[in-house]
């Protein structure tokens, strides 16, 4: 901007500067008159004309400090100074000057600001129907996807619940073979609860429930799968009210319990305590990496792909959690098991 303003004001001092010439070849005088000076000027810079010891004979420009530089800046303004030698009517020097350089810059600042505001959303609209061009036939797969998984957990419920009443009135069979297909009867019933929970989101309404008993219910519940891999159980539980939907308290005590039974080995053991609106459910499983340890709340997800799983319990049990303000935490060392420790909103 700085080179286009110089090259403009030189090239219209130079137009001034010729116009002189012709005026002195044709009228052969040796001073300008005033009033063809004021007359000449047609450019939208100040001008001043000057005689070689610079006194000026016109003038529009209150003080020039320097006649030694054809260009120079002060005080934000710009001033271009042309010298004749030959001095024809005179006028030795022809300065231009140039004024609010400050408000031309802030011009040009707010027009490159409003082009990159432009093109900024130019490009965020057209990158905007790019995308939903690009992404629709994945978002249908997804939709579809979806589909697909409630379809079949719908039609599992019906195998499920069918089984599990058939256990409660099969007595021929061995005790040891019935708590076998019970156990596995209830994993999947948990499993199909769980991708339920996830695909459905529906909410339901609040209630105050006796909390100690729903972790005994879901304990009771799952007494199969415990005793499948003989494991030993230890609750030691306070009575305690939580403000939460019945479904969403069991969603989160079946997932704990159930990660809990499944990275413990045989023989191990699970401790469940309830304190002062804290829950604390410890197992002496196969624990968890310490690398691992924040990315397992992520869905589908599995610390251990030897145990199986979808690797969306835990993910469902940080969803909860974060829904009804509860702090959820976990200390877990490998080999030596896992506690996830959960407190309750005052």
């Amino acid at each position: 901007m700085m080179s286009a303003i110089k090259f403009e004001m030189m090239y219209q001092a130079r137009m001034l500067s010729s116009k002189i010439i012709m005026e002195a070849m044709k009228k052969h005088e040796t001073y300008p008159s005033k009033n063809f000076l004021q007359a000449l000027k047609h450019c939208r810079f100040k001008v001043g004309y000057y005689d070689k010891n610079r006194k000026p004979y016109y003038t529009e420009i209150k003080e020039v400090k320097r006649f030694d530089i054809d260009f120079f800046v002060e005080d934000m303004q710009c001033y271009t100074v042309t010298e004749d030698k030959s001095e024809h009517l005179g006028v030795r020097y022809i300065v231009l000057k140039k004024d609010n350089l400050e408000k031309s810059f802030q011009q040009l600042r707010l027009k490159i600001i409003g082009y990159l505001v432009f093109s900024f959303l130019l490009m965020g609209i057209v990158g905007y129907f790019l995308g939903r061009l690009f992404l629709k036939p994945v978002r249908e797969q997804i939709e579809s996807l979806d589909r697909f998984i409630s379809d079949t957990t719908h039609e599992l419920n019906t195998p499920i619940s069918a089984i599990l009443m058939t256990t409660q009135s099969l007595k021929q069979l061995e005790p040891k073979k019935i708590k076998r297909l019970e156990a596995s009867a209830k994993r999947l019933s948990v499993m199909y609860s769980s991708l339920t929970y996830r695909l459905e989101g529906k909410v339901d309404s609040l209630e105050l429930l006796c909390f100690n008993d729903i972790v005994k219910e879901r304990v009771e519940y799952v007494k199969e799968l415990i005793d499948s891999k003989h494991l030993h159980i230890e609750l030691d539980l306070d009575s305690t009210e939580i403000t939460m939907p019945k479904s969403s308290a069991y969603r989160l005590i079946d997932n704990l319990l159930s990660n809990a039974i499944k990275y413990c080995n045989i023989n191990d053991s699970i401790s469940i305590i309830l304190k002062k609106k804290t829950l604390y459910i410890k197992d002496t499983g196969i624990g968890i990496e310490e690398k691992d340890q924040k990315d397992i709340f992520k869905r589908y997800n599995r610390a251990n792909d030897e145990r199986g799983g979808f690797g969306i319990g835990l993910n469902i049990v940080l969803s909860i959690c974060q829904k009804y303000n509860i702090k959820i935490e976990l200390k877990s060392t490998k080999g030596e098991g896992s506690t996830f420790i959960l407190t309750f909103p005052k």
